[in-house]
């Protein structure tokens, strides 16, 4: 594990451990901030997140609908990003079904180069993967045509990878650890699993919150300025 740490590390920018440390402070995203702040967006939008989800598959089998409110599911974190509690109708918004080509098409080049650089042993394919992170994100929110929204993701998630990595290596342990203890307790073990897998659902969609805000929104609202 410790191996693929350092390849993303340096897979994303050549620095020195002075010059890191001169930096943490400057940070725009920290690994405790994320998640600190992410599981609290996250645990304050259950509700709505749950009955959002509820209706998502309650339509998933009526045609072109449920491409709309595919996508918006997809649009969460841009929503938890705002600081509101959202809306759970939020998902059949008809803006959502204008970035079905979009959509499909970021998908696609992302898969196509995803793919092949994962046969080079997993690791490059997991550094793009991570540098595209917030492309869906941008395309959906700023209206951008697929190829700027992963070089505009690229970009805004320079230097942060290992951080944006670290945000679900933590939450993917806390849940492995969590449930083993769970599922051994007797009668109730499996329900309570299954919260934990909800809780940990709407703690991802936080954290990326949290990542989309401070990497893509403050860095533009800075640019403005």
């Amino acid at each position: 594990m410790f191996f693929v740490f350092l390849c993303i590390y340096l897979g994303e920018r050549h620095i020195n451990f002075f010059n890191l440390f001169i930096t943490m402070n400057a940070q725009r995203i920290t690994l405790q901030g994320v998640l600190s702040e992410g599981i609290a967006i996250g645990i304050k939008n259950l509700a709505s997140l749950l009955v959002a989800s509820v209706l998502w598959l309650v339509t998933i089998w009526i045609p072109y609908l449920n491409v709309g409110t595919t996508i918006a599911m997809s649009t969460i974190p841009i929503e938890l990003s705002k600081g509101k509690v959202i809306s759970p109708l939020f998902i059949f918004d008809a803006k959502y079904r204008r970035y079905m080509g979009e959509y499909f098409t970021l998908k696609g080049m992302m898969w196509m180069a995803i793919f092949p650089a994962s046969l080079f042993v997993i690791i490059p394919g997991m550094i793009i993967s991570l540098g595209w992170s917030l492309a869906l994100f941008i395309l959906l929110d700023k209206g951008v045509a697929p190829g700027e929204a992963m070089i505009r993701s690229n970009r805004a998630t320079y230097g942060y990878k290992w951080t944006i990595f670290g945000v679900g290596f933590v939450l993917n342990v806390l849940f492995l650890i969590l449930a083993l203890i769970l599922f051994k307790i007797p009668h109730i073990g499996i329900l309570l699993v299954f919260i934990l897998v909800v809780v940990l659902m709407v703690a991802r969609l936080g954290c990326n919150a949290v990542i989309y805000r401070n990497l893509v929104e403050e860095e533009e609202e800075e640019s403005v300025a």
